[in-house]
């Protein structure tokens, strides 16, 4: 059963004009095309087909609202990277990320989706180095755990604590085998509960299983 019953989608948005109400609290969700995204979504919503899932990369274009519970929303970001988009298209979306996190009061918290395998790219750095400019924390899903072997999840996952220090918490996921959904979903309940201040005081290492 959903640990979020009454979620649903709000609207999608082209530009800053077209954003919900800035009120209540709202975690965005970023991550580069092919990384896992919209399966990550619906299995910590626990929403078959919740975000919609695709076998062609980059289809999340705009940004895309849905309420959890009153007044407390998570956002669908765009990604890009192997989207076959026009360099036009790819610029608005860049512009219209930043946009949206200079502009979101109610933005308590920045989960990025990152595919284990490749691990953190120049759109990931971009998107934490967004969320560090308006002091809001990140969270990091290693999603597609289950394509390497334990070890090597482990380096992985080590590598990028590494590079990011106390910048951003760090865990494995896997929507196949649904693991870390638990504690994703916790992360994601103290992103929305809490204001980004009290959240990053608190912040410790996501224990791994």
């Amino acid at each position: 059963m959903s640990q979020y019953p009454e979620a649903r989608f709000l609207t999608s948005a082209n530009s800053v004009e077209q954003f919900v109400p800035d009120t209540g609290s709202e975690v965005a969700v970023a991550g580069r095309s092919n990384c896992g995204k919209s399966s990550a979504i619906n299995v910590i919503v626990n929403r078959r087909q919740f975000a919609r899932t695709s076998k062609t990369p980059g289809r999340t274009q705009l940004v895309n609202f849905f309420s959890l519970r009153d007044e407390q929303r998570l956002v669908d970001l765009p990604g890009y990277g192997f989207a076959r988009v026009a360099e036009s298209v790819r610029r608005h979306w860049g512009e219209l990320l930043a946009e949206y996190f200079e502009v979101r009061r109610s933005l308590h918290g920045l989960m990025l989706i990152v595919d284990i395998r490749r691990q953190l790219t120049d759109f990931d750095r971009q998107m934490v180095a967004f969320a560090e400019s308006v002091d809001v924390p990140v969270h990091i899903l290693l999603t597609k755990a289950d394509k390497l072997k334990r070890g090597q999840a482990a380096t992985a996952l080590l590598e990028v604590r590494r590079e990011l220090g106390n910048r951003a918490t760090v865990q494995h996921f896997s929507a196949l085998k649904r693991r870390g959904e638990r504690e994703a979903r916790d992360v994601l309940d103290r992103f929305l509960t809490t204001s980004p201040e009290q959240y990053k005081s608190a912040m410790k290492p996501v224990p791994q299983k």
